[in-house]
C-alpha cells in the first residue's frame, strides 16, 4: 500500500521474455498487485511470468486469446482493477523502459486525492533530446501539440508517455471496454477524461533507453491513424462537453475559424497563381483573402483559449 491506498501495476506485454522478468522484480515493495496482461506472446513471456509467479504471489497473469494491441492489454489490466476495487491503477511498460524508482512519484498525487490520473513526461528532463531518438522525439513533441488542442488538456506534454496511474473513481466512470486498443490509447483516454472532467497532472520522469528493448511501433501504421483518432476525438469532446453538458461559444469560434482559415488561404493561393500566370487581380481580391486568413486565425486563437479557460481547473 502507498500511503493506505491499495495499488496495482498493469504490465502490457508482448514478446517481451527477456524483460519483463526484470520489470516484475524491479518493482516497489509498495504495489500490492502486479497484473501483467500477456498480448498473445509468441516467444517465452508466458513462461517467464509463470516461474516467477512461484516466488511472486502478488503477480496475476491474465492472457489474451488474440492480439489486440497494446491499449486493449492495458484495459483488459483496467478492468481487472476496476472489478477488484483497487484504489490507484499504474501502468509500466514489460521492456523496462520506465524506472521504478519514478513510481512512488507517479502514484503520490492520485493517493493524495490531488488529481485523478498522472502521466510521466519524459520531455521535462534535459538530456531527453540526447537519449530519445530523435525522428521520436519530434513526433511525440508534434503528436503533444495535437493532442493538446484534442484532448483540452493544454498543460500536458509527452502525450505518448505510457507511465500513468488513475484513480479508482475515474475508472468506474469512462467506458474502459471503449479505449482504443493500440498505440493512440494515451491520447484517447486523455479525450475521455477531458469529457468526464477529470484532473491530469504531468509527472518529470527519467527517459529510459538502449536497455534491450525493442520499440513495436510502426510508423507507418500510426502517420495516419493516431491523427484520425484526434480529429474525431476532439469533435466528440466538442459536442459532449460544450453542447450536451454545458453550451459554450467556442465551438462556434472553432467552426468559424475552421471554415474561413483555409478559405482565405486556398484563395490566397489562387490569387497568387493568377498574378504568376500574368493575369490581373483586384486589389480588394488580396485584401479579402488577407481578410479572411486572419480572421479565421484570430476565431481559432480565441477558441483556444476559451478552452485553455473553462479546463484550467483540472490541473
Amino acid at each position: 500500500m502507498f500511503n493506505k491506498k491499495t495499488i496495482s501495476v498493469v504490465i502490457p506485454a508482448y514478446n517481451e521474455e527477456h524483460l519483463v522478468g526484470k520489470v516484475i522484480q524491479t518493482m516497489p515493495d509498495f504495489v500490492d498487485h502486479i497484473i501483467v496482461v500477456d498480448d498473445c506472446s509468441t516467444d517465452n513471456t508466458i513462461t517467464v511470468i509463470t516461474k516467477i509467479q512461484q516466488t511472486h504471489s502478488n503477480v496475476t497473469l491474465i492472457q489474451h486469446k488474440h492480439n489486440g494491441g497494446v491499449g486493449k492489454a492495458i484495459a483488459t489490466g483496467y478492468l481487472w482493477a476496476r472489478d477488484h476495487h483497487i484504489d490507484v491503477t499504474a501502468v509500466m511498460a514489460a521492456d523496462f523502459q520506465m524506472d521504478p524508482a519514478d513510481l512512488s512519484r507517479i502514484v503520490e498525487p492520485v493517493c493524495a486525492g490531488e488529481c485523478d490520473y498522472t502521466k510521466g513526461n519524459r520531455l521535462f528532463r534535459g538530456e531527453s533530446w540526447e537519449m530519445i531518438p530523435k525522428y521520436r522525439y519530434i513526433g511525440n513533441s508534434f503528436l503533444s501539440l495535437f493532442t493538446k488542442i484534442a484532448s483540452g488538456y493544454w498543460h500536458v506534454a509527452d502525450s505518448q508517455s505510457g507511465y500513468t496511474a488513475i484513480s479508482l473513481i475515474a475508472l468506474k466512470s469512462i467506458n474502459i471496454e471503449s479505449i482504443y486498443p493500440r498505440y493512440g490509447m494515451p491520447n484517447d483516454l486523455l479525450i475521455k477524461l477531458n469529457i468526464g472532467h477529470f484532473r491530469v497532472r504531468d509527472i518529470s520522469i527519467r527517459p529510459v533507453y538502449n536497455v534491450g528493448e525493442k520499440s513495436g511501433i510502426k510508423i507507418k501504421k500510426v502517420i495516419f491513424s493516431i491523427p484520425w483518432l484526434l480529429c474525431k476525438g476532439f469533435w466528440k469532446r466538442m459536442f459532449e462537453k460544450y453542447v450536451i453538458r454545458d453550451f459554450h461559444p467556442l465551438l462556434f469560434f472553432y467552426l468559424l475559424g475552421l471554415l474561413l482559415t483555409p478559405s482565405g488561404f486556398f484563395f490566397g493561393i489562387y490569387l497568387l497563381i493568377l498574378r504568376l500566370t500574368g493575369s490581373g487581380i483586384a486589389p480588394t481580391s488580396a485584401l479579402f483573402a488577407s481578410f479572411l486568413f486572419i480572421s479565421g486565425l484570430q476565431s481559432l486563437f480565441f477558441a483556444m483559449w476559451f478552452d485553455m479557460e473553462y479546463n484550467k481547473d483540472l490541473r
